[in-house]
């Protein structure tokens, strides 16, 4: 585009396409943590936050150290987007709370914080953390983020893998399952991150604020996304924290993104909101460009055929899957707009990428029991059937 180099942020990003040292030492979470902890905060963050939500939880992280007691910094999790903890909170889209949330919070949590450190109120009482659990529709409250309970109830990481056929469950692969599951990714005609017409961030109609609880079947009908699920659960599955996805992968091409959902599947009928029957919410989500796959600031192409490793840390979710849900895992290679096409040729900086560099690839995504690839759950009490 003709006149970008004029503008300094954008020879920035031209500059240092990877997470180099300009871009780590301006990191506001490492910043924040050299600092003395001298005023009480209270860190307020979306679960559903579209602009920003890493900030929230990545700066609860770098503070909780300095404050072994829990006295000085609070987390908060809300059920929200961005900013709606300061508006109506009783759902986003089509996906409903009990209530108002938002409104909730301020009464409850936040007017009485400010009331005891700047009237000198009676003591708040604020939990170290606390967190909206979808699904069960209740707040929780922790004294960490995100691995320990208040409550004392035991917390596991469970390993959910990919299985053949588009399954998706708490038992490893038999030494006899098929290897892998393959499709194409053509740049040329990527994945769209929503369903189309994808409108602008600021038109009247749009439902940007929406898209990270958006209904996910349109791209389950892709053949260049993968699909996985469980069976209808019998009792309920608790998760609270961040889960993380492993992935054996294996591509034609050089370089590589991939795109791993984890996703809530609905009952096909749900009488008091039709809409809903068969929805399939997105809970966490994130992508992982494939260069990057040992260090974000040093690029390596990938090996054409080879059996890689990747590690996605997805955003946290605070969440209850019901009886007769079930959950699924999406992958995919290309998330666009919301997120730049790979051109699947490794090339020294993608910013100068030539039409010619962008290829087809055969991606496959592997599931033996070598070479698993996996969802790991931060599941709270029992498994789930």
């Amino acid at each position: 585009m003709h006149g970008l180099d004029q503008l300094g942020f954008w020879r920035a990003l031209a500059s240092h396409p990877a997470y180099d040292s300009y871009w780590q030492d301006q990191a506001l979470d490492k910043l924040l943590a050299k600092e003395p902890l001298k005023v009480p905060m209270l860190i307020v963050s979306g679960l559903f936050d579209q602009e920003d939500i890493y900030g929230g939880p990545a700066l609860f992280k770098a503070l909780a150290p300095k404050d072994p007691t829990g006295a000085m910094v609070h987390l908060v999790l809300g059920p929200w987007n961005h900013g709606q903890g300061r508006r109506e909170g009783r759902g986003i889209g089509e996906i409903q709370f009990d209530g108002d949330t938002a409104g909730w919070f301020r009464r409850t949590v936040m007017q009485p914080f400010l009331d005891h450190l700047l009237k000198d109120g009676p003591d708040a009482n604020t939990p170290r953390v606390l967190a909206y659990e979808t699904g069960a529709e209740q707040w929780r409250r922790y004294d960490s983020w995100p691995r320990a309970c208040a409550e004392g109830c035991p917390e596991h990481s469970r390993t959910l893998f990919l299985l053949p056929g588009g399954q998706l469950g708490f038992e490893a692969p038999a030494a006899s399952a098929s290897n892998y599951d393959e499709y194409i990714s053509d740049p040329a005609k990527p994945v769209p991150y929503r369903q189309r017409p994808t409108l602008p961030i600021h038109s009247p109609d749009s439902t940007w604020g929406e898209w990270l609880v958006d209904d996910q079947r349109y791209a389950a009908c892709r053949p260049d996304v993968l699909v996985y699920q469980t069976e209808p659960l019998k009792s309920p599955l608790r998760v609270a924290g961040e889960p993380i996805a492993r992935l054996s992968a294996s591509s034609t091409g050089t370089d590589a993104d991939w795109v791993v959902k984890l996703i809530d599947v609905w009952p096909d009928e749900i009488p008091d909101h039709p809409k809903l029957g068969g929805y399939q919410q997105m809970l966490s989500a994130d992508i992982l460009r494939g260069r990057y796959r040992q260090d974000p600031s040093k690029p390596q192409p990938i090996v054409p055929g080879k059996i890689l490793a990747y590690r996605l840390r997805l955003p946290n979710v605070s969440h209850t899957f019901l009886p007769g849900h079930r959950l699924m895992v999406q992958v995919q290679s290309t998330w666009f707009p919301l997120y730049d096409r790979n051109p699947q040729t490794f090339v020294p900086n993608i910013m100068n990428a030539r039409p010619e560099d962008f290829v087809k690839a055969t991606q496959r995504i592997w599931h033996t029991a070598q070479n698993p690839s996996v969802m790991e759950l931060p599941v709270i009490g029992g498994v789930g059937k």
